[in-house]
């Protein structure tokens, strides 16, 4: 039984959006933060898109690219709101779909009948987090519309999380 790589050019793409989480944090310039934004935003597209085109999709890419997307988005929300540019109830609808699949995750990985099922990537989750990402570019170039793009996001979030649930149900029933 041969072993993934973990060290594919996907992963490492993926793996780059900590160190950009670390670089949001430690830079302080609304340039500077925006264009961490914009690299995390494409390469969030480009290790998928890498990996599909060239066959390198594997399970451990499967694993790292939403752990990176959530672990970048959180740290940027954590900063912002530490920073005081955010509010705490903008803090909780930004990071609330990302919560709910963490306890989701965890809850599918206690339950015996439910280890068994393969997660994948849904378009509901890849919508939040780019209406997440906007959002987060919004907060300096248009402050004014925030809370309308949290409202997208608060609202898509609900949905994500349910089609998720109902994905997971399906799967479970096929098994």
């Amino acid at each position: 039984m041969q072993r993934e790589s973990l060290a594919t050019l996907p992963n490492l793409i993926s793996l780059s959006r900590l160190g950009l989480a670390a670089a949001f944090v430690m830079l302080k310039g609304t340039n500077e933060r925006l264009l961490v934004i914009a690299v995390a935003a494409v390469t969030d597209f480009l290790d998928g898109y890498l990996a599909r085109r060239h066959g390198t999709a594997s399970k451990w890419g499967a694993l790292i690219d939403p752990i990176a997307d959530r672990f970048f988005v959180f740290t940027a929300v954590c900063a912002l709101l530490f920073d005081d540019v955010i509010s705490t109830w903008q803090y909780a609808i930004l990071i609330s779909r990302d919560f709910m699949t963490a306890v989701g995750f965890l809850t599918a990985r206690a339950i015996p009948w439910l280890r068994k099922v393969k997660f994948k990537s849904r378009m509901s989750g890849k919508v939040v987090t780019t209406l997440q990402l906007g959002t987060l570019v919004l907060v300096f170039l248009a402050p004014d519309y925030v809370n309308l793009a949290l409202w997208l996001v608060g609202i898509s979030s609900l949905y994500s999380i349910s089609d998720y649930t109902l994905a997971l149900w399906h799967a479970r029933a096929k098994q």
